[in-house]
């Protein structure tokens, strides 16, 4: 039996990288290919008797080519008036201070007004109608959009996902010889329990998109062997904290069904944010240099993980937010305060991330390049006073690139790890067979170069490949989101992800300076954990295909009964719902093959709000 050990170590180190590439290939395939059907809410009726579709819940109409209505009409500013939609499918007008203003039913706009089906906007003299559509278009959207896991079965990826972790599971039982305990295959059957108990869940809400899901369940299960090398006996604790972050981010996917809840919570959020930091500041405790951790009862918490969230909140904002100049200058004023006491705590990697993420952010709200080089030339500017008043800092410099050059000193951390990455080859030494765990911060910031080292560069590459997707997703959805909000907040959160994972990866590998920083889902550490599952509820939540995020509000299938115009207008005014007329279908959880017609959709596919002649007022979140 024990000759036959490495023989089954080695097979499973073949095995793992395919597993591993099939996920990712599933999961890419998937996201990537599926049709991004733009979602059309109302109609302008044009002075011609065209119409132009409004395909977002702001759209903003002008002549200029950036924006959502382009209207070639020379009365018209570059940026005229914009159509602003809420949750409830109500439409309002803002003047964006045009020079002819904008007249709804021949009312002056003063800053904003409500919009209602047939109101005639006069824009420069231009009339223009907002159109509901009727009940053949709505019904032709409706079928025309696919649901995800109609080509790549999400059930089928789960199931890959199972054997990936089982695998991970055996080699780490067979590395751990004599000294196994059913803690670790407990945990890993465990994790898998999680996964599809989660999956089962969504799959009875009818939801069939989890590429996403996928994606962070394999970061997670490559970071449950992460800990099992390095600190076995907190298998368990893993486990809890990884229930605990899925009820993070269930909990934000709930608050971001609602835009107006969420801008109701933008600011306490916010202030939280800063509160949670200046507690670290005040009561935590320094750990590799940085006084981000506060411990409570044996318990580490790092307290700018959690504010990433915090930090999203702030910076997303719904089109009109845009318009006040007031809401970006209190942001600015917010990240300051934020880096600000990042850098009185030393913790100068996370101050990385937040700047980056403000870059981003603060581009997508203005599209201003002199704002963002303004902004990159003060942070320059701070970086050398850093430099001057925190030397240790300066002496990482000093390694950056000569790691080799003092092996025993400053670079022994980098030389290691890439000694380590080099030596697991393609196909790694074997889940817990490596050595670099023996190092301080081989688990969380070198923890690139000891997934290198056990499971291979193959594997490694797919999990730096599992945070870029969801950032492609992203850039390529974008076009389709309903709200800005949505837009900012995704491309922020990936933004935190990508820059977390290339500090983590080119750090630890000498290709720029080591900062420190954990990566995505695979680091060890809860608060890092519920960090990333939180961002990934905002990737969700930007997520529009049919019956894809759990953060898009879904609505109870109804069959109507074919009734000419006139039946259906006395059905409603006549009010009797027991005649028959509003039948609820049987839930059918199962999908539907290619070709079918499908009738799931969600609460808010109506655009321009819902004709009361052919549906029932009794709707359901």
């Amino acid at each position: 039996m024990e000759t036959m050990m490495p023989m089954l170590t080695s097979g499973l180190r073949f095995v793992l990288p395919i597993l591993a590439l099939i996920i990712l290939f599933r999961c890419t395939k998937s996201l990537l290919r599926d049709k991004y059907d733009p979602e059309i809410w109302a109609y302008l009726g044009l002075p011609n008797g065209s119409r132009v579709p409004l395909y977002h819940w702001e759209n903003v109409i002008g002549r200029a080519k950036s924006c959502d209505v382009v209207l070639g009409y020379p009365t018209l500013s570059r940026s005229h008036c914009a159509l602003i939609r809420d949750d409830k499918g109500q439409w309002e007008a803002i003047d964006l201070e045009s020079k002819a203003g904008v007249l709804i039913n021949n009312k002056v706009v003063d800053g904003s007004d409500r919009v209602r089906q047939g109101d005639i906007l006069n824009m420069g003299g231009v009339e223009l109608v907002l159109l509901e559509l009727n009940q053949e278009e709505i019904t032709e959207q409706r079928r025309a959009r696919k649901k995800p896991g109609r080509f790549i079965r999400p059930s089928g990826t789960m199931f890959f996902l199972t054997l990936f972790q089982a695998v991970l599971c055996i080699e780490l039982c067979i590395a751990a010889g004599a000294d196994l305990t059913a803690t670790l295959p407990i945990s890993f059957a465990a994790l898998a329990g999680i996964m599809w108990a989660y999956f089962i869940i969504m799959r009875t809400l009818r939801r069939t998109g989890f590429e996403m899901e996928s994606l962070a369940f394999f970061l997670s299960s490559v970071g449950l062997a992460v800990v099992a090398t390095s600190a076995p006996e907190d298998l368990m604790k893993q486990i809890i904290l990884l229930v605990m972050s899925l009820v993070v981010f269930l909990i934000l996917c709930f608050i971001l069904r609602d835009l107006n809840r969420a801008k109701k919570l933008r600011w306490p959020v916010a202030i939280l944010g800063i509160l949670l930091l200046l507690v670290g500041y005040g009561l935590g405790s320094v750990v590799f240099g940085a006084k981000n951790w506060i411990i409570i009862g044996g318990i580490s918490i790092q307290p700018s993980e959690l504010v990433k969230i915090a930090f999203i909140f702030a910076g997303a904002a719904t089109l009109d937010r845009l318009f006040a100049r007031r809401n970006l200058i209190l942001f600015i004023g917010y990240t300051g305060a934020c880096i600000g006491i990042l850098a009185l705590m030393s913790d100068f990697g996370t101050a990385v991330v937040f700047f980056a993420v403000f870059l981003v952010i603060a581009f997508l709200r203005s599209g201003d390049i002199a704002t963002i080089a303004l902004a990159i030339a003060a942070a320059v500017f701070a970086g050398f006073l850093i430099l001057i008043f925190k030397p240790y800092v300066a002496d990482r410099f000093s390694t950056w690139g000569n790691a080799w050059s003092d092996p025993y000193g400053n670079g022994m951390q980098q030389v290691l790890a890439m000694a380590s990455a080099a030596s697991g080859g393609f196909f790694g030494l074997g889940a817990g067979s490596g050595t670099l765990y023996r190092i301080a911060a081989a688990d969380t910031d070198l923890v690139f170069a000891l997934v290198s080292e056990e499971l291979g560069l193959i594997v490694a590459l797919c999990c730096v490949a599992a945070v870029v997707i969801p950032a492609i997703f992203v850039i390529k959805s974008s076009a389709t989101a309903r709200s800005s909000f949505y837009v900012i907040a995704a491309g922020a959160a990936v933004t935190i992800m990508m820059t977390q994972m290339i500090l983590n990866v080119f750090g630890s590998l000498d290709i720029i300076p080591f900062t420190g920083v954990t990566f995505p889902f695979v680091s060890k550490g809860g608060s890092s954990l519920m960090s990333c599952w939180g961002l990934l509820a905002f990737i969700k939540a930007a997520d529009t295909r049919q019956n894809a995020s759990f953060a898009i509000k879904l609505q109870k299938k109804r069959k109507r009964r074919r009734m000419d115009e006139e039946e259906a207008e006395d059905a409603y005014d006549d009010d009797d719902e027991e005649d028959g007329d509003w039948e609820e279908e049987d839930e059918d959880e199962t999908e539907d093959e290619p070709g079918e017609d499908d009738y799931d959709f969600e609460a808010d596919e109506f655009p321009g709000g819902l004709n009361e002649k052919y549906f029932h007022d009794d709707y359901d979140d």
